[in-house]
């Protein structure tokens, strides 16, 4: 009877770590969603001629380099194998970053994410290599995605204070 009773026990403690980790890895990825949201939203109150160059800076330090041609506060970089290659294809990515002024010295950030694939196989019908192929779904900017992760790396860079606030919203979410 003792050793059922421990079973059950332990069944009971196993079940209660496994929905601990659980809820516990739900729990992050609700916080990061939520930064994620708020970079995205976010306003720097600062000028637009001060955020900018800590928002190429960022990509340049990824390893990506600049388009020339470019006029204002808006960029785009070259592709950029990310990864390495496979028998499947090779990716590479891209980035266009926009800054919006707000109003009298304020100013938004955005950063926008293509992604190509170059497949490596021939085509069943040419036996042609394949093109590059867009993926990810379209958007209104064509088939860049909005690339939340770089706006949250840059407010914690440049807007410390304000990336303290949200981190410490973020730790409130269960």
């Amino acid at each position: 009877m003792n050793l059922s009773l421990s079973r059950r026990g332990a069944t009971a403690l196993l079940l209660l770590a496994a929905v601990s980790l659980t809820t516990a890895g739900c729990a992050g990825r609700r916080r990061e969603a939520f930064l994620h949201d708020k970079a995205r939203e976010h306003v720097y109150r600062k000028p637009i001629a001060e955020v900018w160059p800590q928002a190429v800076a960022l990509l340049k330090e990824k390893g990506f380099s600049f388009r020339a041609g470019k006029e204002g506060f808006e960029a785009s970089t070259e592709f950029k194998m990310e990864g390495a290659p496979s028998s499947l294809g090779t990716t590479y990515v891209a980035y266009l970053v926009r800054g919006i002024e707000k109003g009298p010295g304020q100013c938004s950030i955005e950063y926008w994410k293509r992604i190509s694939t170059e497949s490596r196989g021939a085509d069943n019908t040419t036996g042609r290599p394949n093109e590059v192929n867009e993926a990810g779904p379209r958007t209104d900017t064509g088939n860049f995605n909005r690339e939340e992760e770089l706006e949250w790396e840059l407010i914690q860079r440049v807007d410390t204070e304000s990336a303290a606030a949200l981190k410490a919203q973020a730790e409130k979410i269960e």
